[in-house]
């Protein structure tokens, strides 16, 4: 079972009350732990071929993290909200996010009740907030991040952004809207600078989205825009399976979803398209669509099934065909184990080279499927609390 992101549900709270009327505090400990065994099938050995791989294998259902989040009540419906988030590996112990200290999340601001937040810092664009975590089977699933396309390439997952101001709406009868800008910060770049080695030169960023949602139906839409996104820090992913893109100059995406519930069974749809931009003019198209179901046989065991069909036109070409399952039981609100089975195919060539498979949203997992093979199949027992 999915359980509810961290950065919205805390678990355990330390108020401080201030003497003043109305002046009320609070700072609250949060966190998340995956980890788990996994195998798949074919995967890059160092002779550059294909092998079969079992690893521990950890932030599958979520990335695993820990984190602060605080308010400060100022009186008349105006409070100040922080958030300090950090990502690591459970495995060794190492911080994620190229090893910034709170890599996930690291703002401040202040929200208004009826208006809305307004906010600085390290932040989620709209399409990892509005459609990845709604819509995407690796939002829905205990499939998660294995579930997430390709290198995350179209924003669903992991799109932060640096330097960025960003404001969001109050909830008005179920609908919400926001947008968020990042700065380049370097001076006369202000759309951002094309140096390519990564964490050199900068990046100019922006993304707004709107969803809506009334009884058991909700939508949403979501664009982002990133300008030289290697330059970012860390920088953002432009690879797809063994295609390399090469100097991106832009990467802009946006993409809409929906979701249905009808008792114990729940229905999704995702649409998304992102466009790689260089230079030199030369572009290609990555569009992905995906769908699935979910059924809550009791209050503590879900299965769910999803199919994500991605095609890369353009400069390049490639298709890949995934089909997602997941079966999760809940020994309490905190703890979970669940079992997935997920397979990939991919289809194509470029240049001669034919496209291979990758399961994930990161080459961290399992890689490319290797020279020769065209498919991966994945098996996973993982475990999952939240603190």
């Amino acid at each position: 079972m999915k359980h509810s992101d961290p950065r919205i549900v805390t678990i355990v709270t330390a108020s401080l009350f201030a003497t003043a009327a109305h002046a009320q505090s609070s700072v609250t400990l949060y966190g998340m732990i995956d980890n788990g065994i996994s195998y798949v099938n074919n995967a890059v050995n160092a002779k550059g071929g294909h092998s079969s791989l079992i690893k521990e294998d950890e932030g599958v259902d979520g990335g695993s993290r820990w984190g602060i989040t605080g308010v400060e009540d100022l009186g008349g419906g105006l409070k100040t909200v922080f958030v300090l988030e950090n990502g690591f590996q459970a495995n060794n112990g190492t911080f994620s996010q190229g090893g910034a200290e709170f890599g996930r999340q690291a703002y401040v601001g202040l929200e208004k009740d009826g208006i809305g937040a307004l906010t600085f810092g390290r932040q989620y664009s709209f399409s990892d907030e509005y459609l990845g975590h709604s819509y995407a089977t690796g939002g829905l699933t205990s499939a998660g991040n294995y579930a997430f396309h390709i290198d995350t390439i179209d924003q669903l997952t992991e799109s932060r952004i640096n330097n960025s101001v960003k404001f969001e709406s109050a909830d008005f009868s179920g609908l919400k809207f926001g947008g968020v800008f990042g700065f380049s910060n370097e001076a006369g770049a202000f759309g951002g600078d094309p140096t390519t080695a990564p964490g050199g030169g900068s990046t100019r960023d922006y993304s707004f989205g709107i969803k809506y949602r009334n009884g058991s139906f909700s939508a949403g839409f979501a664009y982002t825009d990133i300008s030289f996104p290697l330059s970012a820090t860390p920088a953002f992913k432009i690879t797809i399976a063994n295609i390399n893109p090469g100097v991106v100059s832009d990467l802009r995406t946006y993409g809409v979803g929906a979701r249905y519930n009808l008792g114990s069974f729940t229905a999704y749809g995702l649409w998304t398209n992102t466009r790689l931009a260089s230079a030199n003019g030369m572009a290609s198209t990555f569009n992905a669509f995906e769908g699935g179901g979910l059924y809550h046989f009791t209050p503590a065991l879900t299965a769910a099934l999803g199919y994500t069909r991605s095609q890369l036109r353009g400069s390049q070409d490639g298709t890949w065909n995934q089909i997602n399952s997941s079966l999760d039981y809940s020994f309490s609100k905190r703890t979970d184990v669940y079992l997935l089975a997920i397979y990939q195919k991919a289809s194509g060539s470029n240049d001669g080279v034919p496209v291979q498979a990758q399961i994930g949203k990161t080459t961290t997992y399992f890689g490319p499927s290797g020279t020769g093979a065209s498919n991966q199949l994945v098996f996973r027992l993982g475990v999952h609390h939240t603190f």
